[in-house]
């Protein structure tokens, strides 16, 4: 654990309400990220991104420091993560509830291509296809795929996160990628 993190942890144990904010700013981006892919709801992805933070504050004096704090917070979102989808299924909402909201208005650089209308339509179709296709799998698989695929973590941070040995990881996070591309080649087709 990096001295900063140490310094960080201390004085997070202490309650320091500094301590705390500053641990929202570095990590409330990716914590979101990752819910909104396992929920596919931004909405809900927020409610239990603050739940997350409410539990790592209650929870910090039992953290270890055998792992990074970035990866017992990931793990400690990823339960939260499921634990909302098990909860929503009971609810008879499951993965009914609304996808990520796409914002279209955003900022283009100098110098970017913007794709023809026609091609932005497919892309968005696609997206839309995409998110859908993920909402299908399961609450382990999409979590796989939101830490590999979308926030870039190596297999070593994975296991961490989910207790999984790495030859395991690396299986589920196959299998997954399969499913993934069978829902959406399905969708693709039933939607043409």
């Amino acid at each position: 654990m990096a001295d900063d993190e140490r310094r960080l942890v201390e004085r997070l144990v202490r309650r320091d309400e500094a301590a705390f904010n500053e641990l929202v700013r570095r990590n409330q981006a990716v914590v979101f990220r990752l819910l909104v892919r396992m929920l596919g709801d931004r909405a809900e992805a927020e409610d239990v991104a603050q739940e997350v933070f409410v539990s790592v504050f209650k929870s910090i004096e039992s953290f270890r420091g055998d792992c990074s704090l970035s990866t017992w917070l990931y793990r400690i979102a990823a339960n939260h993560g499921k634990n909302r989808i098990k909860y929503l299924a009971r609810r008879s909402r499951g993965n009914e509830g609304p996808l990520e909201e796409r914002h279209e208005g955003r900022a283009v650089d100098a110098g970017e291509r913007v794709a023809p209308p026609d091609q932005q339509v497919e892309g968005q179709e696609a997206e839309t296809l995409l998110q859908h296709a993920m909402a299908s799998l399961e609450s382990e698989q999409r979590l796989l795929l939101a830490l590999r695929d979308v926030e870039n973590m190596s297999y070593e941070d994975i296991r961490q996160i989910t207790g999984l040995p790495i030859g395991t990881v690396k299986s589920k996070l196959h299998r997954a990628r399969m499913a993934l591309h069978e829902r959406f080649v399905a969708l693709q087709h039933g939607s043409r």
